[in-house]
């Protein structure tokens, strides 16, 4: 497994990108387990995939409010979309990760699966 994690788009977030999403992963004998800070999302507003070995985490908030009343003076809450991806693997199924969200930490448990042995060649022995 690849827990490299690629920089969050820094194009989108500049400077600041660092301090979006940050991570944890601690590895135990079974598993991997990985925290991701959201503080000031609901549960409604994450969503986890896995497609094509990649486990993408995405998180969005306050892209559809309008103001209807007043005029911002001073705004520093994070408002946007963000998402983060790491290659788990091919032999893991949506059903093998499991997710909880808790006071702003998302927790999954990503289960270390053994990787299919590649077969060695045996040669067989020509008398003669």
């Amino acid at each position: 497994m690849d827990f490299s994690f690629p920089d969050v788009d820094k194009v989108l977030y500049g400077k600041h990108a660092k301090n979006v999403m940050k991570t944890d992963v601690k590895e135990t004998d079974n598993s991997y387990e990985v925290d991701i800070d959201l503080p000031g999302f609901k549960k409604d507003e994450i969503e986890a995939k896995l497609e094509n070995g990649y486990l993408t985490i995405s998180a969005a908030k306050g892209l559809d409010k309008e103001e209807k009343e007043g005029k911002y003076i001073r705004k520093e809450r994070y408002s946007g979309a963000m998402s983060r991806s790491f290659y788990v693997g091919d032999e893991l199924k949506q059903e093998d990760i499991k997710a909880k969200y808790e006071d702003g930490i998302l927790k999954l448990s990503v289960p270390k699966k053994e990787q299919k042995k590649v077969e060695t060649t045996k040669h067989i022995a020509i008398e003669g």
